[in-house]
């Protein structure tokens, strides 16, 4: 068998189809144009973020993570409408904690990871995305725990004032992370003080990821439409610059092809003229 008359053969034909000005073979190649285009992105997110197959982004649907005296745009922060990619979280020293204030993890605007996990592990909750603040130790053999951090070390319960923790004892008794959102307006305290959102520790395998880049504003369209079909009202939580620069955003990337468009269009009208 001739390899190489069957490779330039096939050659021939992949030319003559990328060739045509067939409009149904144009628009055949054009779609599968866009199916690889989407296959090597999605490849490429699922590499970088371990979550093959997977939901390798979430947007953003509630002002829990917002900072105060943002810049118009609140790029480098997570805000509602925003779209963060997640990285896949193994085990416990995948996640660097607040209190260990490392300066290799600096992550929108504070020290230590953003999280992404159900609360209880329940898949039927919807996700949280909190910054994990620290750690907390179980010893089984003594029913302790242990914080560092907090100098809190083999004590029957934990109490820690700036997370409105008192007398903390996770019911049952585990490690886990204490998380808590970044604006203090809405989240003053952890998820784990009372009436939050969790009272127990978050464990390794109920986090879904922690966030590692930002893509501002893009999720706002993701909420419009779940709005309209599940019938929440997340959209209202988007800051409203942050629609400005969507909308400012999508202006942008629509004038781009009109003004080649046009660019080719007069271009075409000179030279028949001339």
């Amino acid at each position: 068998m001739n390899y190489k008359a069957i490779l330039e053969k096939f050659k021939q034909k992949f030319l003559k189809f990328w060739r045509s000005d067939d409009n149904k073979i144009s628009l055949v190649r054009d779609v599968i144009v866009a199916l690889l285009l989407v296959l090597i992105i999605l490849t490429a997110l699922w590499t970088y973020t371990g979550q093959w197959f997977g939901a390798p982004m979430v947007a953003i649907e509630s002002g829990s993570m917002m900072h105060q005296d943002e810049p118009f745009g609140r790029f480098g922060t997570i805000n509602a409408g925003d779209m963060v990619l997640l990285v896949k979280v193994d085990k416990k020293s995948d996640i660097v904690t607040q209190i260990e204030k490392d300066p290799n993890d600096y992550h929108y605007g504070d020290y230590g990871d953003v999280i992404v996990y159900r609360p209880y592990g329940n898949e039927n909750r919807d996700q949280i995305i909190h910054r994990a603040m620290c750690w907390i130790e179980y010893n089984e053999d003594d029913k302790s725990f242990t914080v560092e951090g907090y100098d809190l070390y083999n004590v029957s319960s934990i109490t820690i004032e700036e997370l409105g923790l008192s007398n903390y004892v996770p019911n049952p008794p585990h490690s886990g992370y204490i998380t808590k959102g970044d604006n203090p307006i809405t989240n003053d305290r952890a998820d784990q003080s009372p009436g939050g959102i969790c009272d127990q520790p978050i464990k390794v395998e109920w986090v879904s990821g922690k966030a590692r880049f930002e893509l501002p504003w893009i999720g706002t369209l993701n909420l419009l439409f779940n709005d309209i079909t599940s019938g929440k009202s997340t959209l209202g939580n988007v800051p409203q610059d942050c629609i400005i620069s969507l909308i400012i955003l999508i202006i942008i990337l629509v004038s781009i092809p009109i003004s080649l468009d046009l660019y080719g269009y007069f271009k075409d009208k000179k030279k028949l003229e001339s």
